[in-house]
């Protein structure tokens, strides 16, 4: 048995079935950990294990279930409890998972913070909230921070460990430490910032594809694949300064001389910020719904189809890795 200790999770069911907390919980478990799913909504937690049990068995067939465990040992380091305090206790590492609403964040952490000693680690997932806020009333702030994950986490490995100003270098690392045995990926933020390191790239992305199918360059359909037939395929093994690095004979201060006044150019030709919920947002939003349209068997059926594609990534870059 791999299980060396205990991570809780305090997660809720209610936003789109808890999928991050389940994730999350599939992950830890995956690496051998008593994982303890608390919901405050009675019954949710015992139903998040519920389709637990059924991903790692479907995961189990195609042979991408994590760690050294088989489903079955799995799911016996999972509990689930409706009690805060039964479920915090023995705890050493924390993770909440409740929607996107500060108030309820730094509600839910007092809260912990009344039941748990003062080692245990405090870490959030919020994907848009500083450490700063999230943890404002949380008295002993040196042992918060943020463990944002990427949607979804047992498929997508990246963790963004975002510090509050106060956290302790030794909270980072034990959690970096963490994640990495577990099989995540996570990376260092040196300070907070709105947005993180990942938002902060997507949002530059979506909106410069914004505007360029707003000002009709190029259609909805069409910006999508020069992400996924272009830029992604590159992307998703080499990052953009690796990118850059390998684009040019001798390496990014090459590439820099080469191409960099071309790139500046490019940049101050960008317009502002596009009102996405504007009145010309309508015709991007109707061509993006007559490609998929926006009910729930539709996007269902997407989100099953883009889980098995990055079900496929995975386990090309897992073999790739070796």
């Amino acid at each position: 048995m791999l299980a060396v200790a205990n991570v809780y999770f305090v997660l809720c069911v209610r936003v789109f079935s808890g999928l991050i907390g389940r994730s999350w919980a599939m992950v830890f478990v995956g690496g051998g950990y008593r994982v303890k799913i608390y919901d405050n909504q009675p019954g949710q937690a015992a139903k998040a294990i519920t389709e637990i049990r059924k991903q790692l068995g479907e995961l189990e067939e195609v042979r991408m279930l994590r760690g050294e465990l088989n489903a079955s040992q799995q799911l016996a380091l999972l509990s689930s409890h409706d009690d805060l305090s039964q479920a915090l206790e023995g705890a050493f590492f924390v993770q909440e998972c409740v929607f996107e609403q500060l108030e309820v964040k730094q509600s839910l952490f007092q809260d912990i913070e009344r039941l748990v000693g003062k080692d245990v680690i405090l870490s959030s997932s919020t994907s848009c909230l500083v450490p700063s806020s999230v943890f404002s009333k949380v008295h002993n702030r040196s042992r918060c921070l943020v463990s944002h994950p990427v949607n979804p986490p047992y498929y997508v490995k990246l963790v963004e460990l975002v510090p509050h100003p106060e956290t302790a270098a030794m909270v980072l690392d034990t959690t970096h430490a963490l994640m990495t045995k577990v099989g995540q990926a996570p990376v260092y933020l040196k300070k907070e910032i709105d947005g993180f390191a990942l938002n902060r790239v997507q949002a530059a992305i979506i909106a410069e594809s914004w505007r360029l199918v707003q000002d009709g360059i190029i259609s909805v359909k069409d910006i999508d694949l020069v992400m996924s037939e272009g830029l992604g395929m590159r992307y998703a093994f080499i990052g953009p300064m690796e990118t850059i690095h390998l684009n040019a004979p001798e390496g990014l201060e090459d590439y820099m001389k080469r191409y960099g006044e071309g790139i500046r150019r490019i940049l101050n030709s960008f317009r502002p910020v596009p009102e996405f919920s504007s009145e010309g947002a309508k015709s991007i939003i109707n061509e993006m719904c007559d490609l998929i349209p926006n009910d729930k068997q539709h996007l269902s059926a997407r989100i099953e189809r883009r889980d098995q594609l990055l079900l496929g990534l995975a386990k090309l870059k897992k073999e790739h890795s070796k």
